[in-house]
């Protein structure tokens, strides 16, 4: 007697792999559209609400230092030359965490952490400027909850999908460390270096300082700082910055210096 349900050959597993995949693939562009989609109606009353959960979290590795109290004086300055509707409603404030990690992230809450190990790697005040006006550019146009919204769904349809029900149990961890791990597109990077660098001119007249973590960026890759994983540089972004600054006819002055305590370690 044949058999009546002959195994599938390699074509066939392929075509059906095929199409597996790109099921898949149409899933997570639906999800990037609609999360896209619905982060621009999010009050940002709900935003503050999910940071009161978040941001408690990493505020116990931080303290309340010279140098936060510092970097929060320098983010005020910043928040003058912001002209969004949608500030009314914010409240940014910068924790100071010391540890030797090279990163700087925007939480949900209006909050921005910035590690000792970032600021030790900048030479003047106005490039840390710079880079606490791009995290506000990612406020500005939504991207940290972009990302960490396309994230935490993406990881839920696949637990889900997989039977894990640890995923939701253990849902506060799952969200600080989808926080960390969030990756910003290249649009979603230019775009915020833009809005820094609008800034900086704002402050200052001026954009002095606007490519220099850039460049020190490029030229320590081999360090692997962990900036790198949510903030990918690279000499394409460098060179936009420069196009900007030519066409907007930006001046290039003089450096500011950072403020003693800002070079001085917590102890």
């Amino acid at each position: 007697m044949s058999d009546r349900n002959p195994p599938p050959n390699f074509r066939q597993l392929f075509i059906i792999l095929g199409i597996f995949l790109i099921i898949i693939i149409l899933i997570i562009q639906l999800i990037s559209f609609l999360v896209d989609w619905g982060i621009t109606y999010i009050p940002v009353s709900w935003e503050q609400k999910l940071g009161s959960i978040v941001v408690p979290i990493y505020e116990e590795k931080a303290e309340d230092s010279p140098q936060q109290k510092a970097l929060n004086q320098l983010l005020d300055r910043l928040e003058l030359q912001i002209d969004d509707e949608s500030l009314a409603k914010r409240d940014y404030r910068v924790i100071y965490i010391p540890e030797n990690t090279v990163n700087a992230f925007a939480l949900p809450g209006d909050v921005i952490g910035v590690f000792q190990g970032l600021v030790e790697k900048v030479n003047s005040e106005n490039e840390l400027m710079m880079i606490l006006g791009h995290e506000l550019g990612h406020f500005s146009h939504r991207d940290h909850l972009r990302g960490l919204g396309k994230a935490l769904i993406l990881q839920i349809a696949i637990a889900t999908f997989a039977g894990d029900n640890s995923f939701l149990s253990n849902s506060i961890g799952t969200l600080t460390e989808t926080i960390s791990n969030t990756h910003y597109s290249r649009s979603q990077e230019y775009q915020a270096d833009e809005y820094g660098l609008r800034l900086l001119n704002k402050t200052y007249g001026h954009v002095a300082g606007a490519t220099d973590f850039f460049k020190h960026l490029d030229q320590k890759k081999a360090l692997n700082w962990d900036f790198f994983s949510t903030h990918p540089a690279s000499k394409k972004r460098i060179r936009k910055l420069n196009q900007l600054i030519q066409q907007e006819q930006y001046k290039i002055g003089s450096y500011s210096e950072l403020e003693t305590i800002l070079k001085q370690n917590i102890k």
